[in-house]
C-alpha cells in the first residue's frame, strides 16, 4: 500500500503540472495516472484491499464540503428538484438504457439493475466542477445537485438489490426498500439533534482553546464519524457526510471547517479518481475502440437529451435545460461499484462489464471539458447563436431606455455608482461577465445583465447610442480598453468614464476615446460616483452635499456588495465582509403574509436596505405586509444573512 501511494503521489505531481500547463482540469490528470499505471496497462499500481476505502473517503470529504454550502432551509427549498426531477431522471434514463442492455443479452432484472446504475451521474466530478466554475447556485447547478442527492439514495437501494436479484438474499425487495429509507430517516434525525445541541458546544469549547490543531481534529472526527455511522447502517458514506455538512452549514464555524478539511479532501479525492482509472483495461480500447466510443456517445446523448427534456417540461428555459443535461450526461462512480458487485454474483458477463466500465470512464473523462464548453453548446442546442441570442434578450429588455447610464462591470465600484444613480432617480443598466454576481444582483435589481462588455453587439443592445454616459468599472485594464474602443465605434459623442486600478493605462484609454479616467489608487469609489453625477449635469454643490451626507452617515449607503464567483468573503484581517444579498419570496415562503416588523430581522445581525415590489421600493416605516415575489435587500456578514434568509423562507432561526 505504501509503494502504491508513493507512486500515485509522485506520478500525480508530474501529470497535474503538465495538465495545468495544458489548461486541463486536475481530475483528468488523476484518472489518467490510474489508467496508465494500473494493472491493465503498465502494472506499476496493483489493487489493494484498502485502496477503495481510502479513495471513497475523498468523495466523503467532497460531499461534506458541499453540504456546508447548503443550509437546511435551502435544502427544503430544493425538495421539488430532489424528489421531483430526481425521481423522473432516474426512471426516464433507466428504461431506455436497460432496454439496450436487454437487447445485448442481459436478463431483464439484471438489465434494469445495470441500467439504473448507468442512469446515475458522477457526484464527485459534477460537484467539484460546479464548485470550481462557481455554478453551484445557478439554475442548472441547483438542478444537478438536487438530482445527484436523489441518485445517492437510489445508489444505496441498487446496491441493496444485487443479492435479491442474484437470489442470494432472503430479504425481498419490498422489505429492503422501506428498511433502507427508514435507516436514512433515522440517520437524519440523529444528525439533526447533534447539530442543534451537541456540536455547537463542542466547537465553542475548541474555539475558546485557541488551538488550531484541535479544530482540525474535531472537523476530521466529525466527517469520519458520520461516514462510519452511515456505513454501519448500510447506507452510502457520502450521503451521511452530506447530511452532516448540511446541518453544520448553519453554524458560525462553517468557513473555518471547510478551510481545515480542504487539503484532506483534495488529496483523497485524487486517490479516488486514480482508483477509477485503475479499473479499466487499456487493451479494450485497442480491441473494441469503436464500440466503446459508440457506447460512450450513446450514454451521453441518451442521458443528456432526456434530462434536458425533463427540465424543459418542468418549466426551465432552453439554456438551463441543455446545461443541466450536459452536466448530468456522464456515468457515475456508483456504476463502477455496481458493475463490480454484479460481476461477482454472475449477473453480468466479464466482457460486457469491461465495456460498460470503459464507456463510463470515457464519459466521466470528457465531463469537465463539456462543462467548460457548456454555455456555447447549450446556446447552439437551443437553436440560436449564443452572443446573438444574448443580444436579442438584452435589446428587448432595454428597448425603452433613453438617456440612461451604462455601467460595464458591476463589482463593488459599479454597484456603488448604481446606488447613487438610483438615489438621484437616474436610470441605468449594468453588464457583468460574472454569472453568480449577475444572478445575485438580478434578484434585487431590474437592470443587470450577463455578458462581455467587449462585444459591440451587446453594447449596442444596451442602447449605447441613446445613453447619456458610459461608466467602465471593469477590473481588467485590457477589457476596459477594448470596451472603450467598441463603445466609441457606436457613438462618437457618448461621454465615457473609466475606472482603472492605477494610471499605467491612462494614455491608451484616453487615445481610445475615454473622456475621464479615474485611477483607483487616487480615487475611491465614492469619488468615482461624484464624477459620474457631475458629468450627468447635476450641480456640483448638490453632488458635494450628497457625498458629505454619505460620509456623515458613515458610508451606510455603500455598505455591502453582491458577491460573485471570485469574491473573498473575509477582509485582510480575517473578519467577515459586509455583503449585500437579495432574498426573493416564493409563494410558500414563511414571510409571505406577515408584516415586516414581526420578522425581527435586525436581531439576527442584518440590516434591511430595501423591500422592492414590481420594481418599486416600499416605505419601510409603513411596516408593509410582505407578498410573493417581494425582494428584500439585506446587508450584513454572511452567517447573519443566512440566518435571516432561513427565517424569511422557512421560519427557522
Amino acid at each position: 500500500m505504501f509503494v502504491n501511494l508513493l507512486i500515485i503521489l509522485a506520478a500525480s505531481l508530474l501529470v497535474i503540472a503538465l495538465f495545468r500547463h495544458l489548461k486541463l482540469p486536475p481530475l483528468l490528470a488523476y484518472m489518467s495516472v490510474g489508467l496508465a499505471l494500473g494493472p491493465g496497462s503498465l502494472g506499476w499500481l496493483q489493487h489493494h484491499e484498502d485502496m477503495p476505502l481510502l479513495a471513497e473517503f475523498g468523495v466523503v470529504f467532497l460531499l461534506f464540503s458541499l453540504g456546508l454550502e447548503f443550509s437546511l432551509p435551502r435544502m427544503l427549498a430544493l425538495r421539488r428538484v430532489v424528489f421531483g426531477l430526481g425521481s423522473l431522471q432516474v426512471i426516464v434514463c433507466t428504461l431506455p438504457l436497460a432496454g439496450l442492455l436487454h437487447l445485448a443479452g442481459l436478463a431483464l432484472p439484471a438489465a434494469l439493475l445495470i441500467g439504473g446504475g448507468l442512469a446515475l451521474s458522477s457526484t464527485a466530478i459534477v460537484t467539484k466542477e460546479l464548485s470550481s466554475l462557481g455554478e453551484v447556485f445557478s439554475s442548472h447547478g441547483q438542478n444537478s445537485i438536487g438530482v445527484l442527492l436523489f441518485q445517492d439514495l437510489v445508489a444505496v437501494l441498487l446496491l441493496t438489490m444485487i443479492p435479491v436479484i442474484a437470489g442470494g438474499s432472503e430479504q425481498a425487495w419490498y422489505w429492503a426498500l422501506p428498511i433502507t429509507l427508514g435507516k436514512a430517516a433515522l440517520l437524519f434525525a440523529g444528525l439533526l439533534v447533534a447539530s442543534r445541541w451537541l456540536l455547537p458546544r463542542l466547537f465553542h469549547e475548541v474555539a475558546q482553546a485557541n488551538a488550531p490543531e484541535l479544530f482540525v481534529l474535531l472537523a476530521l472526527v466529525i466527517v469520519l464519524l458520520t461516514a462510519w455511522l452511515t456505513h454501519l447502517l448500510g447506507l452510502s458514506m457520502a450521503l451521511g457526510a452530506f447530511l452532516a455538512g448540511m446541518l453544520l452549514g448553519e453554524s458560525h464555524y462553517r468557513h473555518q471547517i471547510e478551510a481545515d478539511i480542504r487539503p484532506f479532501r483534495d488529496v483523497l479525492l485524487g486517490l479516488f479518481f486514480v482508483s477509477v482509472g485503475m479499473l479499466i483495461d487499456v487493451s479494450l480500447f485497442a480491441s473494441h475502440g469503436l464500440l466503446i466510443l459508440a457506447m460512450t456517445l450513446a450514454l451521453l446523448l441518451i442521458k443528456g437529451s432526456l434530462v434536458a427534456l425533463l427540465v424543459r417540461l418542468r418549466g426551465g428555459d432552453n439554456e438551463a435545460a441543455w446545461r443541466s443535461g450536459l452536466t448530468l450526461a456522464q456515468g457515475g462512480e456508483f456504476c463502477f461499484a455496481l458493475v463490480a458487485q454484479a460481476q461477482q454474483v454472475d449477473l453480468l458477463p466479464a466482457h460486457l462489464s469491461g465495456l460498460i466500465l470503459a464507456a463510463t470512464f470515457c464519459s466521466m473523462a470528457v465531463t469537465p471539458l463539456l462543462l467548460r464548453a457548456a454555455p456555447q453548446m447549450a446556446a447552439r442546442l437551443s437553436q440560436r447563436p449564443h452572443a446573438e441570442g444574448r443580444a436579442e434578450e438584452i435589446a428587448g429588455a432595454c428597448a425603452e431606455h433613453e438617456q440612461h447610464v451604462l455601467i460595464c462591470g458591476f463589482g463593488r465600484v459599479g454597484q456603488s455608482i448604481g446606488r447613487f444613480l438610483r438615489r438621484e432617480g437616474i436610470p441605468f443598466v449594468a453588464l457583468d461577465n460574472d454569472p453568480i454576481r449577475v444572478q445575485e444582483a438580478a434578484a434585487g435589481e431590474l437592470s443587470v445583465h450577463y455578458g462581455d462588455s467587449r462585444r459591440g453587439e451587446l453594447l449596442e443592445a444596451l442602447g449605447a447610442s441613446r445613453a447619456r454616459l458610459l461608466v467602465v468599472a471593469a477590473d481588467n485594464p485590457e477589457h476596459a480598453l477594448e470596451t472603450v474602443k467598441q463603445a466609441r465605434k457606436l457613438s462618437a459623442t457618448l461621454p465615457i468614464l473609466v475606472r482603472t486600478r492605477d494610471d499605467s493605462h491612462l494614455a491608451s484609454l484616453q487615445e481610445a476615446g475615454a473622456n475621464e479616467v479615474v485611477p483607483e489608487v487616487l480615487e475611491s469609489s465614492l469619488m468615482l460616483a461624484s464624477h459620474a453625477l457631475v458629468m450627468l449635469g447635476l450641480p456640483e454643490r448638490r453632488v458635494q452635499a450628497r457625498i458629505d451626507e454619505v460620509r456623515l452617515d458613515r458610508y451606510h449607503l455603500l455598505h455591502g456588495f453582491y458577491h460573485g464567483t471570485s469574491a473573498n468573503l473575509l477582509d485582510q484581517q480575517g473578519r467577515p465582509r459586509i455583503l449585500l444579498h437579495a432574498v426573493n419570496l416564493s409563494a410558500d415562503a414563511y414571510a409571505c403574509g406577515r408584516p415586516l416588523e414581526e420578522l425581527r430581522l435586525s436581531e439576527l445581525g442584518v440590516e434591511l436596505q430595501a423591500v422592492r415590489r414590481a420594481g418599486d421600493e416600499l416605505t419601510l416605516a409603513d411596516n408593509p405586509l410582505l407578498r410573493e415575489a417581494d425582494a428584500l435587500l439585506l446587508t450584513g456578514p454572511l452567517d447573519a444573512i443566512e440566518r435571516a434568509e432561513a427565517r424569511l423562507l422557512a421560519g427557522t432561526q
